[in-house]
């Protein structure tokens, strides 16, 4: 009770500066990364090495990262999807095996990673979150393309590494899956996806059925309610389940995203928050105190330099000016994802499994304060800034 008395009471004060926190670099994902941490210091959460612990944060940071997808794919139908495809492809494509490779690279030479295990860090490090920058994604002052790139390719990203996270650990030893079982998973996720909303909004249309006003949004918490739980009964992959749902409903039915919108987008924040208190509250001195100079310098670099390395590659020639390939850049927060994948790694019992989970909780903390605090600053550039001719 006291775990929950301290996040109620963080959840309060983040309503009081809500206001000023869109207004300026304060961050409510910071306060609530710190508010765990202290919680986390004190000892009210348990130990951060006890297994419960890891449990409550990798479960309530898949369900968080499950809605946020679906809410995400909620945004862009097929047909936005086909419209404007080669940037988000890019990124995909050639983007995200680059920042994959890169941070192998940087983790083999810095902190003395195999070279499996060092590609295994690379590939639980290389999706991206739009959650941590909401000030990109969600403002109109953004230009739309850039939006959608971002917002398709952190949908996108998270399911893809998964079946890369897997391979890697059963070639380390630590897992059973093959080639066959994870493409499999990953075409059971997107069949999901499209199937079950699908299904419901043909049976909804049926003279028989028709929903009330009030049980419209319900009705689409229903669907990602049962998207998520076959999903893990059937072992399909998740999240490109919960991608392919959000973009397969508002394109059978577009309606339903405005019906969602409200729902959705509280429900995604309170789960947000909540996976970030708990994970602050796991990532503990104690946890990061073995990584050293080199794992410090391993997530500086691993934010600062390998995506925007990668995406200047990806995105040559693309016809992005000048401040929307920094944002675009930049903007390759690290988050919820990574956080499973590094519980998954801990869990597996691979050679340096702690090791690794350190790193990766570095590289998530870092990205959680600095791309939280620095998404209005960029808003607010594109605000202010007439486009370049």
């Amino acid at each position: 009770m006291a775990l929950v008395l301290a996040f109620a009471a963080t959840l309060l004060l983040a309503v009081l500066v809500s206001a000023r926190a869109e207004r300026t670099i304060l961050s409510t994902s910071v306060l609530f990364l710190l508010a765990g941490y202290v919680v986390g210091r004190s000892g009210l959460a348990g130990s951060a090495a006890e297994a419960p612990a890891r449990w409550l944060v990798e479960h309530t940071a898949e369900l968080a990262l499950f809605t946020i997808l679906f809410t995400d794919g909620m945004r862009c139908g097929v047909r936005d999807l086909s419209s404007a495809w080669r940037l988000p492809g890019r990124a995909l494509l050639l983007g995200l095996p680059l920042t994959l490779a890169g941070t192998a690279v940087l983790a083999h030479l810095l902190v003395g990673a195999s070279w499996m295990g060092a590609f295994l860090l690379g590939a639980a490090l290389s999706p991206t979150d739009p959650v941590f920058a909401s000030a990109i994604v969600g403002r109109e002052d953004v230009p739309a393309r850039l939006r959608h790139l971002l917002n398709v390719e952190s949908g996108l990203n998270d399911g893809l590494a998964l079946p890369i996270v897997m391979m890697l650990l059963a070639l380390l030893g630590s897992g059973d899956a093959t080639v066959h079982v994870l493409l499999a998973e990953v075409g059971a996720g997107i069949a999901l996806g499209v199937a079950v909303p699908w299904i419901a909004v043909v049976l909804e249309s049926r003279p028989f059925f028709g929903a009330a006003p009030l049980y419209k949004p319900l009705g689409v918490v229903a669907i990602a309610m049962l998207l998520f739980s076959l999903a893990s009964l059937t072992h399909a992959n998740e999240f490109l389940a919960a991608f392919a749902g959000g973009v397969t409903l508002v394109s059978v039915a577009p309606r339903a995203r405005e019906v969602f919108q409200e729902v959705g987008e509280t429900a995604g924040e309170i789960l947000k928050l909540a996976a970030l208190f708990l994970f602050g509250a796991l990532v503990s001195h104690d946890l990061l105190a073995g990584v050293g100079a080199r794992g410090l310098a391993f997530a500086a670099l691993a934010l600062v330099a390998v995506r925007p390395a990668a995406l200047a590659l990806a995105l040559l020639g693309g016809g992005l000016d000048r401040r929307e390939w920094v944002a675009v850049a930049w903007f390759g927060p690290k988050g919820f994802a990574s956080v499973v994948y590094g519980l998954l790694i801990l869990r597996s019992g691979a050679p340096r499994a702690d090791e690794m989970f350190h790193l990766i909780a570095l590289v998530v903390a870092g990205s959680i304060v600095a791309h939280s605090s620095t998404d209005v600053l960029v808003a607010r550039w594109f605000r202010q800034e007439e486009p370049e001719s």
